[in-house]
């Protein structure tokens, strides 16, 4: 079980018994200001305890919904336009507008954890709507993806998240070019 450090103080009692715990092996710090009763927990669960208004979006979604086979090197999480920046380097944040943050959030089970993440149909407008910053080979793999499981998705849905997102005209382009 994961603890923030005010959690731990309350368990054990005062920080002097905290400090005694971590040394003594009866809790283990996985980072600053957080503390696990067992020694290994996964950075995905970690993520998820630390920043829980955030989403995973781009390639941490595409990869966890099966639309691509290439792991990646650094989550990629969505927060609110001002909420603080966050320094990890295995993180890339992704600031979105308040309004759009939470449109098309689900709960995916993920390595023992519940996270936020974007459905496949919002995913599809992320991937239309930064096309220009993706390898093309990328693109065109988990597009080819998409077009695999058309039938499976809500098209309606796609196209109500895409008149809510910046780029709606090129987004309802490609959307009939490229996909449908």
């Amino acid at each position: 079980m994961l603890y923030t450090y005010e959690d731990a103080v309350t368990k054990f009692g005062s920080k002097y018994l905290l400090k005694k715990a971590v040394g003594e092996g009866d809790l283990f710090q996985q980072e600053k200001g957080v503390y696990s009763d067992t020694k290994y927990v996964p950075t995905l669960q970690i993520i998820s305890m630390k920043y829980p208004k955030a989403v995973f979006t781009m390639d941490s979604a595409f990869y966890y919904h099966g639309l691509t086979d290439v792991i990646p090197e650094k989550y990629c999480i969505a927060t609110d336009r001002d909420a603080a920046k966050i320094c990890k380097k295995n993180i890339i944040q992704i600031f979105e507008n308040k309004n759009l943050l939470n449109l098309g959030v689900e709960q995916m089970e993920r390595e023992g954890c519940v996270i936020n993440i974007y459905s496949k149909e919002r995913m599809l407008v992320e991937l239309l709507r930064r096309k220009s910053k993706l390898p093309f080979d990328y693109y065109k793999e988990i597009l080819l993806n998409y077009r695999d499981m058309i039938h499976d998705l809500d098209i309606p849905l796609i196209q109500d998240y895409a008149y809510e997102v910046p780029k709606t005209s090129m987004i309802m382009e490609l959307l009939q070019l490229e996909v449908l």
